[in-house]
């Protein structure tokens, strides 16, 4: 078994869709149709990663997904969410609240399975760490190895996903990413109109950053660079 996923889906087609191919690629599979039931399973059963739908019955999705960050034992398991097309503002909350992904009604179940992999490949590499040096720009430090970042001597509360994408701009100091570009380096799939998933993760990012903001820089009609030394 490749780990056990919880899914937290309410329409039973689709949630024996979903099931029918996480356990195909060799995942256990919990299944909740409600919120209430899906924290309790995350809470009992410790899932590598959470399949969560937007429109529940009761707590509806962006509550659960809040519920899930806020407590100690599922705040660092990722979130995949479900969500319908005439949802996009939920979608954005959603990736605030500090989900990892999104996928939209109807989609391929192939692709849920690759992006599933992708999430956890980024969450392994967090485990683990990267043998490489500290990244310093100002009084931000930046460590790879512990997947750490720090302002001014206080630590940042940065989601796997967030610290990927800070990452990966300071290690391209000055370099032009395009959205592209970062979805295949930090998201791990290739550019399909999901420019909208980095531009959310960059304004949360620049939240948390607070007053280094100004280190990452729009480059309109292009994408993002991390500010030289000097600008």
């Amino acid at each position: 078994m490749n780990g056990r996923i919880l899914v937290v889906e309410d329409e039973p087609d689709i949630l024996e869709l979903v099931s029918y191919n996480l356990k195909q690629a060799g995942y256990e599979v919990l299944e909740a149709e409600d919120g209430e039931t899906g924290l309790k399973l995350a809470e009992e059963k410790a899932p590598i990663i959470i399949v969560l739908d937007l429109m529940l019955p009761g707590l509806d999705g962006l509550e659960v997904c809040r519920l899930f960050k806020k407590k100690a034992t599922t705040q660092n398991v990722p979130v995949l969410m479900l969500t319908a097309r005439a949802e996009e503002v939920d979608r954005i909350v959603g990736l605030e609240l500090g989900a990892d992904d999104y996928m939209v009604k109807p989609f391929s179940p192939r692709e849920l399975v690759l992006r599933i992999k992708a999430i956890l490949r980024r969450s392994e590499d967090r485990s683990h760490g990267e043998a490489q040096g500290i990244i310093r720009a100002g009084s931000l430090y930046i460590e790879p190895h512990d997947y750490r970042a720090t302002l001014n001597g206080q630590s940042l509360e940065l989601t796997t996903t967030e610290f990927k994408l800070l990452l990966t701009l300071a290690q391209r100091r000055g370099r032009v990413q395009s959205r592209e570009e970062l979805l295949n380096v930090v998201w791990g799939y290739e550019y399909q109109g999901y420019s909208r998933t980095v531009d959310t993760h960059i304004r949360r990012l620049r939240e948390k950053l607070g007053p280094a903001s100004g280190l990452v820089k729009t480059v309109r009609g292009v994408g993002y660079r991390f500010a030289r030394t000097g600008d």
